[in-house]
């Protein structure tokens, strides 16, 4: 498999910790692997054309959100597409995976709902009461 489209060989070494639990160098790792896969596989391959009612931020690697249910589609992506998933294991990727992680990414009101084609606008979380139970 070529390193380029798969992010790196984290697959062979065993899976890395989730990415909202990675920090420092960690973190920039695989923020960069990401990036290699969602820019040289996912995108040009999966994501289709821009739209207000398919939206894709230029900057999705801003919203915690999108880079969760991304990293999580590319590791399921890493076990389901390896040799020892059996022949298999790339139907079920686009069925089980693929398919609920772009429903919710592209959505009009998901993660990229403020943003528009060529345009990144910051989300802010929900306000939140300190409990005090």
């Amino acid at each position: 498999m070529n390193d380029d489209i798969t992010g790196g060989e984290e697959a062979e070494q065993g899976p890395p910790p989730f990415i909202l639990y990675q920090q420092g160098d960690d973190l920039t790792t695989a923020q960069r692997s990401l990036a290699i896969w969602v820019h040289n596989l996912l995108l040009p391959v999966y994501a289709g054309e821009e739209s207000s009612r398919a939206p894709w931020c230029p900057r999705w690697w801003e919203h915690p959100d999108a880079m969760a249910h991304l990293y999580g589609l590319w590791m399921a992506w890493q076990e389901m597409t390896s040799a020892k998933a059996g022949m298999n294991g790339p139907a079920m990727w686009h069925r089980d995976f693929l398919g609920p992680a772009m429903t919710f990414l592209r959505d009009p009101s998901g993660p990229f709902s403020g943003c528009k084609p060529g345009n990144h606008r910051p989300k802010h979380p929900p306000r939140v009461d300190v409990y005090d139970g």
